[in-house]
């Protein structure tokens, strides 16, 4: 981990911390990795007040020489297989023009000291199949795809949109 790098914990009742969340992840969301839209203005007038009544969210924030350049959101869930938590990575962003530089790395580090923290049995994420670049990243962690059976194949993240979700 870089030196100039510090790893500090989400706190969105501090505003910096708000502004650096939002700024951080619109960036990531304006990325065709973050689906090149940007976040919508009812993400932006909710997030923060809806992430902090949810005791379930737990971020951090990448300061790199002072400057906000990476974040990762994680929501804890449950293992009905381990019967323990485990904690998901929802997002992880370092902004385009810092990556190369550990962030990325000491996010993730970040999260499984929280998952350990929180006596989770894993980690999860999701990521697309063609972000060859993460990919290489959370492998480097030491994250795996997903296998119960290999015979079986890999898991697969499916959705179904909710109109009134879709449509906020």
């Amino acid at each position: 981990m870089h030196s100039r790098l510090v790893i500090t914990a989400t706190d969105l009742a501090r505003p910096e911390h708000a502004a650096a969340f939002l700024d951080l992840l619109d960036h990531y969301a304006h990325d065709p990795m973050g689906g090149g839209e940007g976040l919508s203005a009812y993400a932006r007038a909710n997030l923060v007040r809806e992430l902090q009544a949810l005791p379930t969210f737990h971020g951090a924030l990448a300061f790199l020489d002072g400057e906000a350049v990476g974040l990762i959101n994680c929501f804890a869930g449950f293992s009905t297989f381990a019967a323990r938590p485990l904690l998901n990575i929802h997002d992880i962003v370092t902004r385009a023009e810092r990556r190369g530089q550990g962030v990325g790395q000491a996010l993730l580090q970040w999260a499984e000291g929280r998952a350990r923290q929180l006596g989770c049995c894993k980690l999860t994420l999701e990521v697309l199949s063609n972000n060859t670049r993460a990919m290489a990243s959370y492998e480097r962690a030491g994250f795996a795809p997903y296998v119960l059976d290999p015979a079986a194949g890999n898991a697969l993240l499916l959705q179904k949109y909710l109109e009134e979700a879709r449509d906020a």
